[in-house]
């Protein structure tokens, strides 16, 4: 009777043994950030703008990510992620006047990564263009500043939404060289182009130097919920003959190549990046627009707790209309410090300059001159200044 008691407990241990041994090789992490501070804006819709912020900085979110150990180098992975709006809790991208989109308005995803092979994932997901773009930008780089995002955010260099129903395979890094590519689809029966995005990427990332390329093409971007949201040009940005741009391009193309260099306590970084949308919504078929921004931008650690931000943009564009064409242009400039507190939590001071150069020729002209990284509510005339200061804490 001992015998079998003992042999009992014995096999009761080991299973608690392997039970132990399978726990360990799973793991969930909680993380996040939060983003507050105190915003001034000069001109926003005509008016000068005080106001408590959310995410100026860098974006306000919190998230669930795990993995589980399947053996022979494949890991089961997740990602849970949802930006809200610090000031009254709602679920939203983040920014400032970010869109509410369900819960988990940023990722969600699920996927295989194998050691050797790469990652697949399938969900709510960022595309190659902005894993591999927004880092070699001020407004994506860590610790970088919203605010520093390219005019109206025309090429989601400030990674301001995400694509529903993604597949998206990533590699592993080959000697500090990766690449990936994402599909998102529409989802839609007898529609099987009306919302797809698809975009392709590759870097190279090793010692002090960065390089990275990509491109993204979305169709028929506001057809259905897909990417309904992603808005590059918001409602009302120009007017051809009277009537307002109220609905996304036919077709969006964006491509893009940059680089950023470290020396010492400083990196300095130089982007470029194209957007082309062709047949502009309600405006009619035959009316397109083009972008261009070209930034230039740095930081310096001037001691371990402080460093210093900046960068300059010029956008330019070319909107079309049968025989009619514009070209305004913008200047953007942002400058910004950063003290650590704490290996997770610092104070910041940043400030952003944006002037256009509008015009109306024939009919055609520009009704919003300035919009500050996609997120500030746009000027009535051709130049806005934004200043915010808060405190950020990471988790």
């Amino acid at each position: 009777m001992k015998s079998n008691l003992k042999k009992t407990l014995v096999a009761f241990g080991v299973l608690g043994a392997f039970s132990a041994a399978a726990h360990a090789q799973s793991s969930v992490t909680l993380y996040g950030s939060l983003d507050a501070g105190l915003a001034y804006v000069n001109n926003a819709g005509g008016h000068s703008l005080w106001a408590q912020s959310s995410g100026l900085m860098s974006n306000t979110y919190f998230g669930l990510k795990g993995a589980e150990d399947l053996g022979g180098g494949l890991n089961a992975i997740f990602k849970l992620e949802s930006g809200f709006n610090l000031n009254n809790g709602q679920f939203s991208p983040g920014y400032f006047t970010g869109q509410s989109s369900g819960m988990f308005t940023r990722q969600a995803y699920v996927g295989v990564q194998s050691r050797d092979y790469g990652t697949v994932t399938l969900g709510r997901q960022y595309d190659t263009f902005t894993d591999y773009l927004s880092p070699l930008g001020l407004a994506g780089q860590a610790g970088g500043i919203n605010l520093a995002a390219h005019p109206f955010n025309n090429d989601n260099i400030g990674a301001e939404y995400s694509y529903l129903n993604a597949l998206k395979y990533q590699s592993t890094n080959y000697a500090g060289f990766s690449f990936g590519g994402m599909y998102s689809f529409s989802n839609q029966a007898g529609a099987f182009a009306d919302g797809r995005q698809w975009s392709v990427g590759a870097g190279y990332n090793r010692g002090p130097l960065k390089v990275a390329a990509a491109y993204s093409q979305m169709s028929n971007p506001g057809v259905n919920a897909n990417i309904a949201s992603n808005s590059v040009l918001n409602s009302g940005l120009f007017t051809v003959n009277g009537t307002s741009s109220g609905q996304l391009a036919g077709v969006q193309r964006t491509v893009g190549v940059g680089a950023n260099y470290a020396y010492g306590p400083g990196t300095v970084g130089l982007l470029w990046t194209h957007t082309r949308l062709q047949d502009l919504g309600s405006v009619g078929s035959g009316v397109n627009m083009r972008f261009d921004n070209i930034e230039v931008n740095g930081t310096y650690g001037l001691t371990p707790a402080l460093a210093l931000v900046g960068n300059y943009t010029y956008t330019w564009s070319r909107l079309s209309s049968g025989d009619t064409g514009l070209s305004p242009k913008w200047h953007s400039v942002t400058l910004g410090a950063d003290y650590s507190l704490s290996k997770r939590t610092d104070v910041y001071l940043a400030s952003v300059y944006q002037h256009s150069s509008s015009e109306n020729v024939n009919g055609v002209s520009f009704a919003v001159p300035t919009s500050i990284g996609g997120i500030i509510p746009s000027s009535s005339t051709q130049n806005q200044v934004a200043v915010t200061t808060g405190i950020r804490h990471r988790f």
